[in-house]
Formats: C-alpha cells, structure tokens, sequence
C-alpha cells in the first residue's frame, strides 16, 4: 500500500519544495534524475504537480526528496 501526504490549505510542501530547490540552484529535470537514481519514480510532471500543490506525495518521495535537497522534514512541512 503506498502512502500519500495530503497537501491541505494550510500545507505548503510543494511550495517548500520548489524554494528549497531553487535556493540548492537544483532545476526540476536534475532533481527527478536524482531521484531516480535513488530508485524513486517520478516524473518532471508530477514533480510540477507536486510543487504546485495538486498532488499529492508519496513518503518514499518526499523522503528521497530531503535527502537530495539536504534538508528537514521540518523545512518541508512548515
């Protein structure tokens, strides 16, 4: 069974994403081929997606996500 993250109002996961990303100067092709890398699936769609806030992330890729951007889970959930 995968596990979602639902992005609410209130969240801004995806939103933190893409500034913590831009702030590393990591582009959004470079990040998914990080990830896949990892062995984590994910597009450039629906990293866009994922960003924009209208879908939702799996933990597996919000964990390889903090790991490739070298941050917190607290950095990205606030």
């Amino acid at each position: 069974m995968k596990q979602k993250i639902k992005q609410d109002e209130n969240g801004n996961i995806g939103k933190n994403i893409r500034s913590i990303r831009i702030a590393r100067g990591i582009g959004q092709t470079e990040l998914v081929r990080l990830l896949d890398l990892q062995g984590i699936s994910i597009t450039r769609e629906c990293l866009v997606k994922i960003e924009r806030g209208i879908q939702h992330v799996q933990v597996k890729q919000l964990k390889a996500i903090k790991n490739e951007l070298e941050t917190t889970y607290e950095e990205l959930l606030k």
